[in-house]
């Protein structure tokens, strides 16, 4: 196999963190659901910019009603959880930008005996796709056969932007998104899953632990969701956590401080911003994305719209490749086949700014992440793909 040199690509994130023992292990209350990646190439090569923007666009607007651009969802993770007794199955998107949970919008809605009309309309616009229809109560079931009694759910009667194959969207953000979802109660939050799991006394801790496995494939079942706490067989050493930031309005998401440096450069002081499973690449503010480009010797490539490295005569480390899109997959994103993609790209507006970074699924595939809210943080650890050489 033909090794190509190319420079250093390792951006070392420095949290404020408080390293400390893992203390969610609580075993006999944790709930495990595998999730799938998806990247929808039904339709020809797909923008996954295109489709990162306007999610991040929708996310640094505080947007969730109206009638934004719609982009195809191109690349998702994607749970098949029950809705009903007996339950229908639905294949959801994953989402920590988000907290409402919905069906319909490829699959229908299936009345059972649980099926409660609330009668409420709700409607959610996430920047890459948007959703209206009407509130239910219904029994969720995730994993082997949890069930979730009387789960706020949305039924859809109309979405856009959202592929063949998926069904809705499975919101584990923070409840506080949930507000001005309800039309007739603006001010009303709705229960997510995971409120519903500890109220219900099904989990003991308000957590959600979520790993990815990077992968070169189209498709492929290489994410677990743990509910309740942490799984240590999934990650090595201590979790360290660091606390929702301050800095609204990233507060109301997966909001961290975070500080970025390329080897002993400062790309991107202490700010604000989040961490979303929906989106995929690693967005920096303008300033910190043009030091980058300028350390990296990259170039902007006017088939993908990312940063493009070309083949140099020198000899480079290569530290695990984790900035780097699948050369496999190259392709189908509209790119070279032999080119070197990477992952970290402009948000559009100056750091200081509203979310001057988002760390999207490519930065959470090489590491095992927390979602935390009884003790408001959100926690990182390394796992056997921290330093994979996948791409």
């Amino acid at each position: 196999m033909a090794i190509f040199p190319a420079p250093s690509l390792l951006i070392i994130i420095l949290l404020a963190l408080s390293i400390t023992a893992t203390p969610f292990e609580v075993r006999d209350s944790l709930i495990t659901l595998p999730i799938a990646r998806r990247l929808n190439v039904s339709d020809g090569p797909i923008s996954l910019l295109q489709h990162d923007k306007v999610r991040v666009a929708a996310i640094k607007d505080c947007r969730h009603l109206g009638s934004p651009p719609v982009t195809n969802v191109a690349v998702n993770y994607i749970a098949k959880v029950g809705v009903g007794s007996p339950a229908t199955i639905y294949n959801l998107i994953v989402d920590t930008g988000s907290s409402n949970t919905w069906v319909g919008a490829g699959t229908a809605y299936v009345k059972t005996s649980t099926s409660i009309n609330t009668g409420q309309p709700v409607e959610i616009d996430y920047g890459f796709g948007i959703f209206s229809g009407t509130e239910y109560t219904d029994t969720v079931t995730l994993g082997s056969g949890l069930t979730i009694a009387k789960q706020s759910i949305g039924v859809a009667s109309n979405s856009e932007g959202f592929t063949a194959g998926v069904d809705g969207v499975l919101g584990i953000g923070p409840v506080d998104l949930t507000v001005g979802s309800l039309i007739d109660g603006p001010n009303t939050a709705i229960p997510t899953v995971v409120d519903n799991l500890y109220s219900q006394g099904t989990i003991s801790q308000e957590v959600v632990s979520v790993l990815f496995e990077p992968t070169t494939s189209k498709t492929n079942t290489n994410g677990e969701l743990t509910f309740g706490g942490t799984d240590f067989f999934k990650y090595t050493g201590d979790i360290g956590y660091t606390p929702i930031t301050t800095t609204n309005p990233e507060s109301t998401y997966w909001g961290i401080n975070e500080s970025i440096t390329y080897g002993s450069t400062m790309i991107l002081s202490n700010t604000a911003g989040i961490v979303d499973t929906s989106t995929t690449y690693i967005f920096v503010a303008t300033d910190a994305y043009t030091k980058y480009k300028a350390e990296t010797g990259a170039t902007v490539d006017l088939l993908t719209g990312l940063l493009l490295v070309f083949f140099r005569p020198n000899t480079y480390t290569l530290t695990p490749n984790a900035q780097i899109w699948p050369r496999s997959l190259n392709t189908y994103i509209g790119g070279s086949s032999n080119a070197i993609y990477l992952i970290v790209t402009d948000i559009g507006t100056a750091s200081g700014s509203v979310s001057d970074f988002v760390n999207g699924y490519t930065f959470l595939e090489r590491f095992y992440s927390v979602y935390d809210t009884t003790n408001s943080r959100v926690g990182f650890a390394k796992t056997s793909y921290t330093d994979a050489t996948t791409n």
